[in-house]
């Protein structure tokens, strides 16, 4: 009797899903019930694909038990309304001075459009989510951001007025854990309300780290349009402390818009958030593969002493 062949043996591709399924197991079993706050950002918000993905993903995230909070971003899209309502952006370090008519415009840009948007990604997605800003129910209390600069020639430092541009003072968090209990999936504009009753726009990446540090959360992400951290060689540096940030700052190796984030991933981590993840929003799935895979698909920041859960 011949061996007859086998017609019915598994297409290796199904295979290969069904083994990255076994893989993702241990952190399937490890991140259930745990809070990843993720701030979305950057290009990955105007492009309708990398949209669909990071609303897919974040859903997924959802249904295997992992409460996901998101904090979006929107500068292109505030600077656009500026220019097409004739309204010019002026910008200290990268912040934008915001008059009392750009705040409004910034908040109309942020807790309407984008946020609406986000939302409606997430419902298409299969998921339940809520859009608010940190003016609703009290969530987020701010304060105006004081910066300040050293004059080049007389040597004196001076205070910068970035007018209505906030930070995070008090962050109530019982306004998201119930929308989170009630299974739907909290999207939040970066504004703030003052003890004055002014209306303060803060800066996504600084608002996603405040409330990462008010919920205790696993993980907070930060999707920005390059890999993560990366050497002086251009290699990604996929684990870092904060002794090692702080050197790689003095050495110039970290430079230009990567010192807030990186600051805001340290305040995070010392405040009791167990890791801070910088890493590329325009790679599709690129946070499932952080999550779920040993490789890891960014950079890494945690507490000298902490482990990661």
């Amino acid at each position: 009797m011949t061996d007859q062949p086998n017609n019915h043996a598994p297409d290796p591709a199904m295979l290969a899903k069904a083994e990255t399924l076994t893989e993702a197991l241990p952190y399937l079993q490890r991140y259930a019930g745990k809070t990843f706050v993720i701030k979305y950002g950057g290009h990955a918000m105007g492009d309708p694909a990398l949209a669909r993905n990071f609303a897919e993903d974040v859903v997924l995230l959802k249904a295997v038990g992992i409460n996901p909070v998101v904090v979006h971003g929107g500068g292109p899209q505030i600077g656009a309304m500026l220019e097409r309502v004739g309204v010019e952006s002026e910008f200290v370090d990268g912040l934008r001075v915001t008059t009392k008519e750009t705040a409004e415009i910034a908040e109309m840009v942020l807790s309407g459009a984008i946020n609406k948007e986000l939302v409606s990604w997430i419902e298409r997605a299969g998921g339940s989510a809520i859009g608010i800003s940190g003016k609703d129910g009290g969530f987020v209390k701010a304060s105006k951001l004081r910066r300040t600069a050293r004059d080049p020639d007389s040597n004196i430092e001076r205070i910068i007025d970035l007018g209505f541009v906030g930070e995070p003072k008090r962050v109530d968090r019982s306004v998201v854990d119930t929308i989170s209990t009630a299974g739907m999936i909290p999207v939040i504009a970066p504004i703030g309300v003052g003890e004055d009753g002014h209306t303060y726009n803060i800066n996504a990446d600084t608002m996603a780290g405040a409330v990462a540090a008010a919920l205790r959360a696993s993980r907070l992400f930060l999707l920005t349009d390059v890999a993560g951290v990366l050497d002086k060689q251009g290699a990604l540096l996929t684990d870092l402390f904060p002794g090692e940030i702080k050197r790689l700052r003095e050495n110039g190796t970290i430079s230009g818009g990567m010192i807030p984030k990186l600051e805001t991933c340290v305040s995070a981590v010392l405040k009791g958030v167990d890791a801070a993840v910088v890493m590329d929003g325009r790679v599709p799935h690129a946070m499932l593969l952080e999550i779920f895979t040993s490789k890891g698909a960014g950079t890494l920041i945690r507490d000298d002493f902490e482990a990661v859960d």
